[in-house]
């Protein structure tokens, strides 16, 4: 059977398609194994990574990330008769898990760990600051901990992406209040305004035509880019193609983009987020452990910390692959706690909203193909 649309492929699976499942937790877990070359041999070995065929396969986890999430906010958004509404329904989702994680940090990763006392440890400016990583003010150092790393002193790393997801958040609400739910344009406009700015800074303002390719990761700005071409794909789902060949004709030009094409790193946004959402849509038998769960947020958030913090504890096992073998069964466990303890309850809050949302037929007239509020709160 083929399918005409995005909209028609995510509506024959109910508006619930476990592609999107999949491809978060495999996103996270592939990032750790990433960040398996840092923890264990430092930051050469980090910016090697880059240099090796698998770049462009690399360069492509945190843009499929935020593309992905930001078709299912996208949809979250419509759902809501408010901006409070939505921002709410994003507080509950991000911060619980976030505050958590950073308390788990600073009051038992980092005392165990820290080569200073207790006293030195709970006394120093460091240890209050880093707590200020609940509300998204990302710091990266604890007291005395991880000094004798590969890659030294550095907490959670992977944190440096938060305040470029509250962004994303923040230039959805704008464009919510100038009214996207109407100008569905607004979205690729705002995408296409983004990557072009962006590069026009980074050539006119900071002068850097001569080393305007980029080494590494997509920067910030480019990863909401993504976030916002993700968002435009939902608002045209009922008219964008889906197809097998399109997916992996946009898989192969997302992987040259970032890996081989001179500045394809500054327009890969959308053809990623088209990548991600084709996807995202299909669907296939969701493994029991799994059902009705989302780990790649914790993943996420303790994937890092529990690679340095093997790195302390295990000299001996600063090796990428054993880094494998050990952190990732742990993250996922780890993710799986904080999914059920902290992550899952906190969504029952979303009861409170719920009296007062409405459905896309309800805000635009035409019937809701969109995801269900179950996965679409879970991004």
């Amino acid at each position: 059977m083929s399918y005409a649309t995005l909209g028609e492929k995510l509506a024959a699976n109910a508006g619930r398609p476990t592609g999107f499942d999949y491809l978060r937790l495999a996103l996270s877990i592939a990032i750790v194994g990433v960040h398996s070359a840092i923890t264990s041999y430092g930051e050469a070995a980090g910016a090697m990574v880059w240099q090796l065929p698998a770049r462009p396969l690399v360069g492509l986890l945190l843009p499929m990330f935020f593309a992905l999430s930001g078709f299912l906010v996208a949809g979250s958004l419509f759902r809501t008769t408010s901006l409070v509404h939505f921002l709410g329904l994003r507080v509950i989702r991000i911060y619980p898990a976030l505050a958590v994680e950073v308390l788990i940090s600073a009051l038992l990763i980092g005392p165990v760990l820290s080569s200073f006392s207790l006293r030195q440890y709970f006394s120093h400016p460091e240890f209050y600051l880093y707590l200020l990583n609940a509300t998204g003010d990302i710091h990266y150092l604890l007291p005395g901990l991880f000094h004798d790393n590969p890659y030294p002193n550095i907490v959670n790393m992977q944190l440096w992406t938060v305040p470029f997801e509250l962004g994303c958040y923040v230039a959805l609400s704008l464009l919510a209040a100038l009214g996207i739910r109407r100008h569905r344009w607004m979205a690729p406009l705002g995408t296409a305004f983004l990557m072009a700015a962006y590069f026009l800074v980074r050539v006119f303002v900071k002068k850097e035509w001569a080393a305007i390719a980029l080494v590494g990761g997509l920067p910030g700005p480019l990863l909401v880019a993504s976030f916002l071409a993700g968002v435009s794909l939902f608002l045209y789902k009922d008219q964008l193609p889906w197809s097998r060949s399109l997916c992996i004709g946009s898989g192969i030009l997302s992987m040259s983009l970032v890996g081989f094409i001179p500045f394809g790193d500054f327009v890969v946004a959308p053809v990623v987020a088209y990548f991600t959402v084709t996807l995202g849509v299909t669907n296939a038998t969701k493994i029991r452990l799994l059902q009705g769960a989302d780990y790649s947020y914790g993943v996420y958030l303790y994937g890092f910390v529990l690679q340095q913090g093997l790195a302390a504890a295990f000299p001996g096992a600063r090796e990428w692959w054993i880094n494998i073998l050990c952190c990732v069964p742990a993250a996922v466990g780890v993710a799986a706690l904080s999914w059920h303890v902290i992550e899952k309850p906190a969504l029952r809050l979303r009861w409170a909203f719920q009296p007062k949302m409405r459905t896309e037929r309800d805000l635009t007239g035409a019937a809701s193909s969109e995801p269900s509020l179950q996965v679409a709160q879970r991004s």
